[in-house]
């Protein structure tokens, strides 16, 4: 791909961590733990049996762990250029054609699992990593960068949904707030990095934004996501939902205000309304819009 390699020996032995180390570090293994946890709880609070749950996480699994690789890969030569650490292929702990065979590797995995899992389910599913490829090979740097999160995220409940009998499609209010928790984990994301990114040259759509409107910004879509979720399903909101929409929004001013001098703390204050917006659309996956 036009990335520089690296060798896996001598930096490897200074830094106590071999190839397999190497590409556990590549594949961001947070994300990958958490969107698989989500999508694995999501199979269970749907109806799926004990094997479509497991097949819903290992398609998942792999999928995270293609996008991973391929991001960690197709950075490589600028992460170098730049003198970035905590990079492996920068790093030189692993060789990057080493990340990219893993990467197809765990696609090539990624495709019939999505498939045994129903035809549309796994269709949705591929083409939610497809959005990631392109989010790492193209999107990434354009304005358009929040888009492969978007469709990543709303497709989740989609692809869980659509493997059950009937085929069941997802409330529009559950589609609807995954895409907007999309949006914010990609301004979270971004956003302790903004600077460093502007100065290797990603121009994505929050290195657009810069650091300051980024911040202001990243609660936005988190706190309408609480909202749907809160307000979607039919009938009154109930007390957990009335608390929750409480917590998000006092949580969230306190991350816009705070966030000013320690942007780490908006970032983290993010992850707090995202994790109740996980809680609340774990308690209403509502396959349909039913009563509460």
């Amino acid at each position: 791909m036009g990335t520089p390699e690296h060798s896996t020996t001598g930096d490897t032995a200074g830094n106590g961590t071999g190839p397999v180390g190497g590409l556990g570090r590549a594949c961001h293994p947070g994300p990958v733990v958490a969107v698989t946890a989500l999508a694995a709880a999501l199979a269970v609070i749907a109806g799926r049996g004990t094997g479509g749950c497991v097949l819903v996480g290992a398609a998942v699994m792999t999928g995270q762990l293609s996008v991973g690789w391929c991001n960690d890969a197709f950075d490589a030569g600028r992460d170098t250029a730049s003198g970035r650490r905590g990079k492996p292929v920068a790093d030189g702990v692993i060789a990057v054609t080493q990340v990219w065979a893993a990467a197809y590797t765990a696609l090539a995995l990624c495709v019939p699992l999505s498939l045994f899992c129903g035809l549309w389910a796994g269709a949705v599913h591929l083409a939610a990593v497809g959005a990631g490829w392109a989010y790492n090979v193209r999107l990434k740097a354009t304005r358009w960068s929040w888009v492969p999160y978007a469709l990543a995220f709303a497709a989740l409940p989609a692809f869980v949904a659509l493997g059950l009998p009937g085929r069941p499609w997802p409330a529009w209010w559950v589609v609807g707030a995954g895409a907007l928790l999309g949006i914010g984990a990609h301004l979270g994301d971004v956003l302790p990095d903004i600077r460093g990114d502007l100065a290797t040259g990603v121009r994505g759509w929050p290195q657009r934004l810069g650091p300051d409107r980024a911040r202001l910004l990243l609660p936005v879509p988190l706190v309408i996501a609480s909202a749907l979720l809160a307000l979607g399903p039919a009938g009154p909101p109930g007390g957990r939902e009335v608390v929750a929409l409480s917590v998000v929004f006092l949580v969230a001013v306190t991350g816009t205000v705070l966030g000013r001098r320690r942007e780490r703390l908006a970032f983290a204050t993010a992850i707090v309304v995202a994790a109740v917006d996980v809680i609340l659309l774990l308690d209403g996956i509502g396959i349909g819009a039913g009563p509460r």
